[in-house]
Parts: C-alpha cells; structure tokens; sequence
C-alpha cells in the first residue's frame, strides 16, 4: 500500500556527472517496498513544476528503514530535486507499480541493464543472491565515462560482464551480444531487463525465440503514477489492430511479462 511521507534526506553524492544517489529516511515505504517497484517525488512545495517525478527505487535497507535512489538530471524538475541538501525534507509517495518482480521458483537468473536502466535492477540481484539464487549480470554503457555501479553489482551478481559501446572500458559492444553466448552454456530459467527501448526489444524477441521467461521493466512517462492521468500507455501484445488494447504502465507494471507487451 502506497504511502505518502516527508523524508529526511540523510545523505546525497554525484556518481557520475548529473547522477544523483539519494538515501533518505523513510521507514513505511521501505516496508512495503519491493524490487521493481518505483516512488513519485514532489521536487518543488510552489506549484512549479506540478507534477511528480517517477524515479525507481535502487536500494532498501530495511533494518535501517533507508531507501536510496538514484536519477540522473534532465530537466527542471531532476534539477530541482538533485539541488537538496542533507537534512531537507522531500515529498515522496511510493511503493508504487503493480508488476514487481518475482523470483519464486528460479535457480539461475540473467540480469540485463544498460544505463540508468541499471539502477532498479540492483535491489533484485541482491535479493536473489541472499536467496541463493546462481545471478548472471550484464551491464551496458556508452563508453568508460558511463560506467556505474560496477563494485556494487559485482558483490551482488555471481557473474558481472561489463560492456561498453566503444570498447573504452571491459568488454567491446553491447551487452546483449554476450549473453547470448552465455545462455547457451548455462540454464538461465528466467531474465529480468531494464534499458533502453532497442535493448528491450531485442531480449523480448532472444525470449521468445528461446523460450525463457523474461520480465522488462518500461520507463514510461508517468503524470500522475497512479493511474489517473493515463499517459504512460502501452499496447497489449496480440491487441486487436482495429480496437486495441492497453495497460497503464505506472498500474500494470511497470514490470511485466515480455510476452504480455507490444514495445
């Protein structure tokens, strides 16, 4: 159940330039919180801008009652919210999405990300591997000055290759092309992605062609995060063209079944 809490901002630091990660105090948020869920942020108490950010949750510590995410400055809003200081108070509602993900009867999981689609896939791989579950993970970036996160995927992943587009760093290419090689050598009985929309494409379509369950992770624009404004649409796989069909991604999802979504 969604809660909508003032959260002291208890620390703040720049991974990369405009990457922001945040951990604020939010004790009934981190409770209810699960991976693949997201939160809503009120980045300015004026009426400019109006409407809240959807970020996604990168880590919970729920011993501690922490939540950490992370965002990367875009706009007027992301800059508003990246100039807060320790000790400001922010706005946040949140658990919010439907389609968390799952983990249940999997033994050998491949984990995809490519840029700051990385960031909700972390708090999955760490609970995987606290449940003993075998987690393969692959990240992707544009090149060496992108690259975030390795140390801390490296100690939540049994296996972490690294790719960028140029070669400047680890592995020459996109992360995708190495995990191909890889499910054939071992028993990957489930992946779960998050990236951008080729990347995501490209694993429905080696899902499919392969027979693994898959589960993506769409960013979508969300106006309201609730299902009220019903802007961040997309299409029902196997939609009649002639009346087709819809979630709602900040509803339905935005985890969801690969087979389930046309994208």
């Amino acid at each position: 159940m969604a809660e909508q809490v003032l959260a002291t901002l208890i620390d703040k630091s720049e991974i990369i330039k405009d990457v922001y990660h945040f951990k604020v105090k939010a004790e009934k948020i981190v409770n209810e919180a699960k991976p693949g869920n997201f939160i809503e942020i009120r980045v300015n108490e004026n009426t400019e801008p109006f409407l809240r950010r959807p970020i996604s949750i990168y880590n919970l510590d729920k011993e501690k009652g922490i939540l950490e995410f992370i965002f990367q400055v875009k706009g007027k809003g992301t800059k508003i919210l990246a100039e807060k200081q320790k000790g400001d108070l922010i706005d946040i509602i949140g658990p919010l999405g439907f389609g968390t993900f799952k983990l249940k009867d999997y033994k050998n999981i491949l984990i995809l990300g490519g840029g700051i689609g990385i960031f909700p896939l972390y708090e999955l791989a760490k609970q995987a591997k606290k449940e003993g579950i075998n987690v393969n993970t692959y990240l992707g970036f544009r090149n060496k000055e992108f690259v975030m996160l390795e140390e801390e995927f490296d100690k939540v992943s049994n296996k972490l290759t690294i790719t960028t587009d140029d070669g400047s760093y680890k592995e020459k290419g996109f992360a995708i092309d190495f995990l191909e090689k890889d499910i054939e050598k071992q028993k990957i009985d489930c992946i779960y992605a998050c990236g951008p929309l080729p990347m995501l494409k490209a694993i429905q379509k080696l899902a499919n062609e392969t027979k693994i369950e898959c589960q993506i992770s769409l960013e979508e624009k969300m106006g309201c995060g609730l299902g009220v404004c019903l802007g961040c649409a997309v299409k029902k796989a196997n939609s009649p063209k002639d009346n087709p069909e819809y979630f709602h991604v900040c509803k339905g999802g935005p985890v969801f079944n690969s087979r389930d979504v046309e994208i």
